[in-house]
């Protein structure tokens, strides 16, 4: 039966079913409710309340994604005769679901180049190999890579080891989705994250969902629309894609939602991919045209106020019509809304910032926002919604090539550590890197590197020329078994939720919240606090300033990140006040900025070309299921989508009639980085005609490494393709 809505009553059974894998739904719910911050997005959920509960203090608060990270961390063990059963070739055939499905990690395993299999290895022999080679290697021949749902603790500890052993090369998993939205907005108000807190929506009249699909990956968001629908403000839906889940979503918790839906878009606009600067600019013209811009806010509280005037008279309709493919009609009603709103919020996710002009694009969104004055008062703002549930708490403790100056300054000066000043590499500069044999040693903690990565060819060439990779995992992933390092070792951690000592995480929000930890379900794994503190201990047992055995100790951490992260001073006694506290200088109800001078800063682009233009080309973008988080795949099916496998391209009839397709055929998929053979086209209607929809990372290959110069980011979004008959025609 086709889908119609997002959430609903599926959701409902959804909950039964992974209560059974769980092994009852109350011992799930018991999970659930811990104080723990969930596992899944950074939209805030957890902490000193209880789980399922968010910032707002609103119960219940739960989506799939949080159960479904619950389910894969209360999984049996992988047995230690598994490895022995289990070829490596025969572990590259599983799908990402299947090596999900696996069980929780509780052995070291480890890879030696010409092995067959993977050996289950003890701590020690771990430890010792890993501290042997960093000994032996120079510190700028590694690279640190982080994920965002790592813990405040585990990102600073680590990161602050990788510094004192000597090398800069430190980055998280931001570079691959959002580093574009923390480029933008520091360029823009001064600051990389959100401008306003959850309760912020609960003010507005109006939000512009750009570029992104919450009803699949950040399904708690939802209800926030659906209340803002239901006092009469207006969602405006900018996508490529008409996604079930945002025309119409039954919230579960909501009776009356549940039974009948709720309209989620009163407004939905489908520019090509890649169209979405000329469409910002267009709408920025016609606010203009309208008289709505607020000239007194942009003279009072912005700079370049007339280089951006003179941009909005230069560019003329003609060019924003054949550039983001929407009429100026449509964008000139949108533009109606905009000007008629009182109190605006604008969001977006990767449909934004996975472009090699990402940076600028947020930069629109900002321009957009800032010239009716819709940032600096309540109820208005700018508002990037992460993925993973720590990734803005990992960048705020240091997780980058570069230490904030703040941040380098006080950790030198206060525990007398020595930190390098060389230039450190972002996450593709690491890859190439390891391609052109510069780097010898890689350490994950959490992620799917691989998989992450554009070019799935390059990447898996890339890793499996390091001597020695190190991965910090709880499951198995795509990662683990291709691009393997010479040496490779998988070192198995506790969950979030079964940590001895509690942990922090900061929310999208610039909410710092406690997580209380927990019992933990299987012996084994070990603390990611730990495994960092210990290899530090032997690989840097006279670091000037630091005691390694009491950096076991999460307080000790959560006391020195007060004292050199700028706005993390409450952090030092959160275990004992409770209190959790948001982090200053970053929500804007005053139009006074963190810029050098308060102001915003407006910005001017040139347009880029629309790509894919040609007879037998289609534009591109890699996206996420609804069964999905990020390289995580819980379930196969696309339930919002309407589909059952991953293996397909989706496009508009008038796209296959326009290359002589017919639905289900089987085809080649091809780009100027790779090609994928035998995947199924499917007609889909509610795609815009001159686009096509496949699943990441599976579709990474075709991906290329050309990535926005201002924040890094690889262009996921925008890829053209060529789709032409594979030797079997049909399925």
């Amino acid at each position: 039966m086709k889908v119609g809505s997002g959430g609903g009553f599926r959701a409902i059974l959804y909950t039964w079913k992974k209560g059974r894998e769980a092994g009852g739904l109350w011992k799930l719910y018991k999970a659930m409710r811990t104080r723990n911050s969930c596992k899944t997005c950074a939209l805030g959920m957890g902490g000193q309340k209880g789980g399922m509960v968010n910032e707002a203090g609103s119960f219940p608060e739960v989506c799939k994604k949080s159960l479904q990270a619950m389910v894969a961390d209360m999984q049996p063990a992988i047995e230690p005769t598994f490895w022995k059963q289990n070829s490596i070739s025969e572990l590259r055939k599983l799908s990402p679901r299947e090596l999900e499905h696996l069980g929780r990690l509780v052995h070291p395993i480890r890879f030696r180049k010409g092995a067959s299999h993977f050996e289950t290895v003890t701590w020690q022999e771990a430890y010792g190999a890993i501290i042997e080679k960093l000994r032996q290697t120079a510190a700028d021949r590694t690279f640190w890579y982080f994920s965002g749902r790592s813990s405040n603790e585990a990102g600073f500890l680590l990161q602050l080891m990788a510094r004192v052993y000597g090398t800069n090369n430190i980055n998280n998993c931001s570079y691959y989705c959002h580093q574009a939205s923390g480029v933008g907005l520091q360029t823009a108000v001064g600051s990389g994250t959100a401008t306003v807190v959850l309760e912020d929506i609960d003010h507005a009249d109006c939000i512009f969902v750009i570029g992104g699909n919450p009803a699949s990956n950040h399904p708690r968001l939802m209800t926030s629309l659906m209340h803002l629908r239901r006092r009469g403000g207006k969602v405006v839906v900018i996508n490529p894609v008409r996604e079930t889940g945002m025309l119409k979503f039954r919230v579960p918790s909501d009776p009356v939602s549940l039974l009948k839906g709720s309209k989620i878009a009163s407004h939905y606009v489908q520019p090509h991919i890649g169209g979405d600067l000329a469409l910002l600019w267009g709408l920025a013209k016609a606010v203009s045209q309208l008289d709505a811009v607020d000239l007194d806010y942009l003279q009072q509280h912005c700079n370049d106020v007339e280089d951006w005037q003179h941009t909005i008279n230069a560019i003329t309709w003609e060019e924003i019509e054949t550039k983001s493919g929407v009429p100026r009609s449509e964008i000139e009603n949108i533009a109606k809304i905009y000007a008629d709103s009182k109190r605006c919020i604008f969001a977006w996710t990767m449909g934004i910032t996975h472009h090699a002009h990402g940076v600028q694009n947020v930069q629109a969104v900002a321009n957009l926002a800032l010239c009716r004055g819709m940032v600096g008062k309540p109820g208005c703002g700018l508002m990037p919604i992460r993925g993973h549930s720590n990734v803005q708490g990992i960048g705020s403790v240091g997780v980058t090539p570069k230490l904030k100056t703040q941040i380098f300054d006080a950790l030198q000066s206060k525990y007398q550590v020595k930190l390098p000043a060389t230039v450190g590499k972002d996450t593709l500069e690491c890859m190439e890197a390891a391609s052109r044999f510069e780097l010898s040693f890689g350490f994950s903690l959490g992620g799917n590197l691989f998989g992450s990565n554009p070019d799935s060819k390059f990447a898996a060439e890339a890793l499996s020329r390091l001597d020695m990779n190190v991965m910090l995992s709880t499951t198995m992933n795509t990662g683990h078994v291709n691009g393997l390092a010479a040496e490779t070792y998988i070192l198995p951690v506790l969950a979030r939720d079964e940590e001895s000592t509690p942990t922090t995480q900061e929310s999208m929000f610039n909410y710092v919240r406690l997580s209380d930890g927990g019992p933990r379900r299987l012996p084994g794994p070990r603390s990611e606090v730990e495994v960092i503190a210990e290899l530090g201990k032997r690989l840097l047992p006279e670091a000037s300033g630091i005691d390694w055995n009491t950096m076991q100790q999460t307080s000790t951490i959560r006391q020195w990140i007060a004292d050199v992260v700028p706005g993390y001073d409450q952090i030092a006694d959160i275990e004992q006040t409770r209190k959790e506290f948001q982090i200053s200088g970053r929500t804007f109800h005053e139009p006074d900025f963190a810029t050098d001078d308060g102001k915003a800063n407006l910005h001017t682009h040139t347009i880029p070309e629309l790509k894919g233009r040609q007879d037998k080309e289609l534009r591109l973008m890699t996206v996420r299921s609804e069964g999905q988080f990020n390289t995580v795949v819980y379930e196969e099916e696309d339930l919002y989508r309407n589909q059952t496998r991953r293996d397909i391209i989706l496009m508009h009839p008038d796209d296959l009639k326009r290359l002589g397709l017919e639905h289900e055929d089987l085809v080649d998929v091809t780009s100027d980085t790779g090609s994928l053979p035998n995947i199924l086209a499917r007609c889909y209607e509610s795609i815009r005609p001159g686009n096509a929809l496949m699943y990441f990372p599976e579709a990474n290959v075709l991906v290329s490494r050309h990535a926005d110069p201002a924040s890094k980011t690889p262009a996921f979004k925008g890829v053209v393709i060529r789709v032409l008959p594979s030797p079997r025609r049909s399925s």
